[in-house]
């Protein structure tokens, strides 16, 4: 019968794998098994430790072929089928040498010869009965199946090939399953140690939070474990570790092949009779962590109580804080490993086969306050109720849901991030209806501060103010400590406002006194820097006495951009003039055309010989005014385009620069 290797330690961790040790007895070369999910044989063939305690060694650690159940049968050399299976069997294995105890006498050993089926009478009835026929001592025996005692293999190769087969059978059960087998060596008992690491179910944690008056919170921790495997945690020692550690998944489970070059023996084809050829002279005869320092372990529980606990009292007249204390016996260990936190149960703990487990981890008071915390974008008429939490407990706290607790009613939920031993964090759990806010902002253009012109582009830098006027109003019947926090933009700085309490990265946070059934006004000014830009290859006049009016430029830049503004205007000027040029020589072209058809058109005879005339007349004063449009045109094509250059390299030589005071 293999040993056992019960489960002693579980280690849980948060990114999904767990670290399991067992411990047992083995005697002599006892093989121990165990049984694993085959998606698990990775995990644990890359992290399997086994050690022998008591001085004997292991051999061998084998595990199941990743075959298929019908491959693996079909490779047994016995089959046994569901019915009439020791009959099949028998069948099968002929010349296997056994020891058959028939009835109550001594075993005859002998070869299996066969089986066969005889008739026998019973009664007045004759049946049919199956008989194994033995080789004994040279002489051919048949003895009764049904008066077999015991039946002996003799042959090793006849047993193992058996044991094998039902072996197979037996992990067929379950389809998921894959048996490894430790083979040690050894003398006597010995203590064998057995580690791994397989994929295991992220622990999860909840808080409960008892908030009374004059009193420090309490802090109640609770571990949430499963136990998915397919064997129970029977006092077991729990640890729970809180961090990342680096983990993954490789295969070694499978087979791995590699791919070998094919190499070919070279052949050569079967010589074919030789002809030699006549000679007619000279014939010419042409390649492939460590973990750091430890920390001592710290017992984790509450402190014994000096005094009962204020406020409501629950039946027997204990509180619910002071019972509270005294029902959850918490007796965790905690201590750091490197950048990790361990939580270890510090009691035995017992978990069934696809069951979870509540544990208690911690209990104990910390430095919190109940406060309200506004946020318009949470919710824009009421602050939350939250819990100022610091983190004196010295422990590191993982993440996961709290539910609050006030003068024994619940109050709230909320969820607590991961914090370290002395972080701060604000814990809202519920709606302050108690409490308004009204919030009104307002948006305004401040005074210029720097003006610049390089390269034709004036850039106006100004101030932009942001007001938002906060009204609290408090109608409570308590006084109350509110955080207000408000939105920071991108490179803002505060003015003419009160300094925040603390800064975020996201908001200031403001802390605003509140006495029962008072309001509080709070403005807060924001101030950012806007641009403006202006093209100087656009501006118009109306720009210029803009640009003086709010004294962006002095008075040497306003003349040059007037001067500019001059040469824009003549350079309009002389497209008007091209483009009346340009119409008047359209037209001229037009009449010579019909002056054209006209004389085309006309007879001889004197009278239109005189008509004629006139009309050749006046093609030549109109080619005459087409040259002199033609030359005026080139003129002023030249005037603009000298017009524009200089605009062009005066609006590139401006250089300005001036800061106004902010």
């Amino acid at each position: 019968m293999p040993a056992a290797l019960p489960i002693r330690r579980v280690v849980l961790y948060k990114h999904g794998v767990g670290y399991f040790e067992r411990k047992g007895q083995v005697n002599g070369s006892e093989a121990l098994h165990l049984d694993f999910k085959a998606r698990e044989m990775n995990d644990v063939l890359k992290s399997m430790t086994v050690l022998d305690l008591s001085g004997g060694t292991v051999s061998a650690v084998s595990y199941d072929s990743t075959k298929p159940l019908e491959q693996l049968l079909k490779e047994a050399t016995i089959r046994i089928p569901e019915t009439g299976s020791l009959t099949a069997l028998l069948g099968q294995i002929k010349g296997a040498r056994v020891r058959a105890r028939i009835g109550g006498k001594e075993g005859v050993e002998g070869i299996i010869v066969g089986m066969e089926s005889l008739p026998v009478v019973e009664g007045k009835a004759s049946v049919v009965r199956p008989f194994l026929s033995l080789l004994v001592d040279g002489a051919l025996r048949t003895f009764d199946v049904l008066e077999l005692g015991a039946l002996e293999f003799l042959d090793d190769a006849v047993r193992k090939d058996l044991e094998f087969y039902l072996a197979t059978v037996l992990s067929s059960y379950k389809k998921d399953s894959k048996r490894m087998s430790i083979l040690t060596a050894g003398e006597g008992q010995r203590e064998l140690f057995v580690s791994y690491v397989v994929e295991a179910p992220v622990w999860k944690t909840s808080y409960r939070i008892l908030l009374e008056e004059n009193e420090k919170p309490l802090l109640q921790g609770w571990a949430l474990v499963d136990n998915t495997g397919d064997e129970d945690w029977v006092d077991v020692e729990l640890a729970l570790i809180a961090g990342l550690p680096v983990s993954f998944v490789h295969d070694l489970y499978n087979p791995r092949y590699m791919k070998r070059p094919i190499v070919e023996v070279v052949t050569e084809a079967a010589a074919a009779p030789v002809i030699p050829e006549e000679a007619l002279g000279e014939m010419d005869r042409a390649s492939f962590g460590g973990l750091q320092q430890e920390k001592e372990y710290a017992t984790l529980g509450a402190p014994a109580m000096q005094a009962p606990a204020r406020g409501g009292r629950m039946k027997g007249g204990m509180g619910m804080r002071e019972a509270a204390e005294r029902s959850v016996e918490v007796k965790t260990l905690t201590k750091e490993v490197g950048d990790l936190f361990e939580y270890r149960v510090g009691h035995p703990v017992t978990v069934h086969r696809n069951q979870s487990a509540l544990v208690p981890i911690l209990q104990r008071p910390f430095e919190g306050r109940r406060v309200l915390l506004y946020n318009r974008s949470t919710r824009e008429k009421n602050p939350m109720a939250c819990i100022e939490f610091t983190n004196t407990t010295g422990l590191t706290l993982e993440g996961g849901p709290v539910t609050v607790l006030e003068a024994e009613t619940y109050v709230g939920e909320a969820m607590l991030d991961t914090m370290k031993p002395d972080d701060k964090r604000f814990v809202p759990y519920a709606v302050e209806l108690s409490c308004v806010v009204t919030p009104v902002d307002s948006t305004e253009n401040g005074p210029v501060f720097r003006v610049v012109v390089d390269r034709g582009v004036m850039v106006v830098e100004h101030y932009l103010f942001r007001k938002m006027t906060y009204t609290v109003r408090n109608k409570g019947k308590r006084p109350a400590t509110l955080y207000l926090e408000h939105p920071r933009l991108g490179g803002g700085e505060l003015k003419d406002t009160p300094a925040p309490a603390e800064t975020t990265e996201g908001f200031w946070r403001f802390k605003l006194e509140l006495a029962p059934g008072a309001s509080v006004e709070l403005p807060v000014t924001e101030r950012t820097r806007g641009t403006e830009q202006y093209h100087l290859s656009s501006i118009q006049s109306e720009h210029v006495m803009l640009f003086v009016k709010k004294r962006y430029v002095d008075t040497k830049l306003a003349e040059a951009l007037r001067e500019i503004l001059a040469l824009k205007d003549r350079v309009a000027k002389l497209t008007q003039e091209e483009q009346q040029l340009t119409n008047e020589r359209t037209e001229l072209f037009k009449d010579q055309e019909r002056i054209r058809s006209n004389i085309e058109s006309l007879k001889s005879g004197a009278t239109q010989r005189e008509l004629a005339e006139r009309f050749v007349s006046k093609l030549s004063e109109q080619e005459n005014r087409l040259d002199a449009i033609g030359a005026a045109l080139e003129r002023l094509t030249r005037e603009r385009k000298a017009a524009n250059e200089e605009i062009v390299r005066r609006i590139q030589s401006l250089s300005y620069s001036a800061d106004a005071e902010a």
